[in-house]
């Protein structure tokens, strides 16, 4: 959609246009909602004056873009955002030449956007093309977005950085005078004034320089640019990010300016949508909900996971003053906003800041607390270092309470939770398991708060699978569980979520078959494998994980180990290819993961 020649009056109904359609599908598919409708007036003024067919456009997180697919030729297919097979609900480079890049994790656009820009700088491409990235004050909280800034305030790369602060978190709007020097600071004169004044006092010393920049940082004072000024980066705002004329005005100003430029734009979540306006976690992401009145058209007959956790570890925290815990800016997500409103002093939440999380735990466990780091699967991999390097080094007592291990449906391949036993199994010192139901999760958590040593424990997004399973016992280092025992030569082997899977599965076969649940992948039950090799002969491993280093390959490595060469072993774990979005139960048919299909290979195989 062309929307250069655009007057501001028809921009103004292009934005209420968007708005109703984002808010129609959404409330059909669910989907990110307050920050996309508040960032719409950004967008279209970013069209406006830019273009992303070659200026780079770059969306931190990218949960935000999505008037940028209806702007970007996707208007028609929008009705298919976050299905199977249908639009990602994420930028995605291979659905539009539009999407520069992939996203789905917080705070990487700015070292994007320098690097986007070194790439124009040695194309000699300057003043053709520019970077423009969007970001919030959210993912400003993270240590990435301070080590892009640090080398663009040095290298000084034409860069546009559109901060949307959209929770008043930096400064409060400050109305007529903020428009009136943003508009000041972003134009010609002031440029030039600001680059004359600083050659004329630099020929009178140390002390014309020092009062000049006092007089400077006085009027600054009034914003909140300074920090990024000493940072070497041009700051104009705060800006009204509704005001879709003054938006052009000053992104116009700021792509002439051939500097980097952080425009500072303060916007409402939900904005459009009366209901969620203004509101936080609650309407930041949603599933389908009833237009006229915001209530959830989704009702959960059954008990999720991370609500087993939040009562198991408010009952821990009940019993132990030293359980401490931490969330890096998904409280809600992650059950834990119970425990910081009955335990404020003692359960935190440290922003988008997963290593700070990971390491400043690690403190707290050496000064012999026990903290529970509850981190979703998929974004424990920013923290990866601080895991090696702050917790298992010192074999510290930290639990890494791991959420949304497994298929996470619609978020798709940044979100899916399929890495963790492959990257923490490697690390000495690290313990891992996982529950299979509501009962075991309890007994998994009451060893998790006993074990000195560090440990993670997996659970999946939702609910665990409805099988009528064999009561729980409680859980011990490295003992697994025999569920059913048989003469027959098959045996499944399930681990947390892949346990529900395995019992759906042989109840789809004609034949019994054995039915171990392993608890523990690290260390492994050896002493159980052992006897079960002497009983059959043919292993089926079931669990919500990436085959490469999973559960699979723990066992084939026990195998070898032990010389066991006459058992053969098949895993049903997930392939070397990043899992596509869409409904769990459409995904995993794609992966031929559904229990029928599966007893279908079992049969083959056999």
């Amino acid at each position: 959609m062309n929307i250069k020649s655009y007057s501001i009056e028809k921009l103004e109904d292009l934005c209420s246009d968007i708005r109703n359609e984002i808010l129609r599908v959404v409330s059909k598919n669910g989907g990110h909602l307050s920050s996309t409708l508040g960032a719409t007036e950004l967008i279209v003024a970013m069209h406006k004056v830019f273009d992303s067919k070659k200026d780079p456009f770059i969306f931190d997180v990218s949960h935000q873009s999505y008037a940028h697919k209806l702007l970007t030729d996707r208007w028609e297919k929008f009705d298919t955002l976050r299905q199977f097979n249908g639009i990602c609900g994420y930028t995605k480079p291979n659905e539009s030449e539009d999407d520069y890049f992939v996203a789905g994790h917080s705070s990487t656009s700015i070292s994007l956007g320098v690097g986007a820009a070194k790439a124009i700088a040695l194309k000699g491409e300057q003043g053709e093309r520019v970077p423009v990235v969007i970001i919030g004050d959210g993912s400003m909280t993270a240590g990435m977005v301070y080590e892009a800034l640090n080398e663009l305030g040095d290298r000084k790369y034409p860069l546009i950085i559109i901060l949307n602060d959209n929770e008043m978190s930096i400064a409060k709007p400050i109305g007529a005078l903020s428009r009136m020097l943003s508009s000041a600071m972003a134009s010609p004169f002031y440029q030039k004034f600001k680059k004359h004044t600083e050659s004329f006092v630099d020929n009178f010393g140390d002390s014309a320089r020092y009062i000049a920049k006092r007089m400077e940082e006085s009027l600054k004072l009034i914003t909140p640019g300074m920090m990024f000024e000493e940072m070497g980066i041009n700051y104009i705002g705060p800006v009204d990010g509704h005001n879709l004329s003054h938006l052009i005005e000053i992104f116009q100003k700021a792509k002439d300016l051939g500097k980097p430029v952080i425009i500072h734009t303060q916007t409402i979540k939900g904005k459009g949508y009366e209901i969620a306006e203004g509101k936080e976690e609650k309407w930041h992401g949603v599933g389908p909900f009833e237009l006229s009145d915001g209530h959830s058209l989704k009702k959960l007959s059954t008990k999720s996971a991370t609500q087993i956790f939040t009562e198991s570890l408010l009952h821990l925290a009940d019993n132990n003053e030293k359980i401490v815990g931490v969330t890096a800016a998904m409280p809600s997500g992650t059950g834990l906003s119970p425990l910081m409103e009955k335990y404020p002093t003692r359960f935190w939440d440290v922003a988008i800041a997963e290593q700070h999380a990971v390491t400043s735990m690690s403190a707290l466990a050496k000064e012999g607390f026990k903290p529970f780091c509850t981190i979703y699967s998929t974004f424990l991999q920013r923290g990866y270092d601080q895991v090696i390097h702050d917790t298992c080094l010192m074999d510290l007592p930290v639990v890494f309470a791991l959420d949304r291990a497994g298929i996470v449906g619609e978020d798709g391949e940044t979100h899916q939770g399929v890495f963790d036993i492959s990257f923490l199994r490697a690390i000495p010192n690290m313990t891992l398991f996982a529950p299979r139901d509501e009962r075991s999760f309890h007994q998994a958590m009451a060893f998790a708060a006993s074990y000195q040593h560090p440990c993670s424990l997996r659970y999946p997004r939702g609910s665990f699978r409805e099988t009528e399973l064999p009561e729980s016992i409680p859980f011990e280092l490295a003992k697994s569980q025999l569920l059913h025992s048989t003469k027959s030569d098959i045996l499944f082997i399930g681990y947390g979520n892949g346990v529900g899977r395995a019992y759906e599965t042989a109840n789809c076969l004609d034949e019994d078959v054995g039915i171990l649940d392993l608890r523990f992948v690290k260390p492994l039950d050896k002493e159980m494998l052992r006897n079960l090799s002497q009983k059959h002969k043919k292993w089926f491993v079931f669990s919500d994980s990436s085959k490469m280093g999973g559960v699979g390959s723990a066992i084939l490595e026990f195998l070898a180990d032990e010389k066991i060469l006459d058992v053969e072993l098949k895993s049903f774990e997930y392939g070397d290819e990043f899992i596509t979005h869409g409904n769990t139960k459409l995904v995993e048919e794609s992966l031929g993961l559904l229990p029928q299909q599966l007893a279908n290979k079992v049969k083959e195989l056999l």
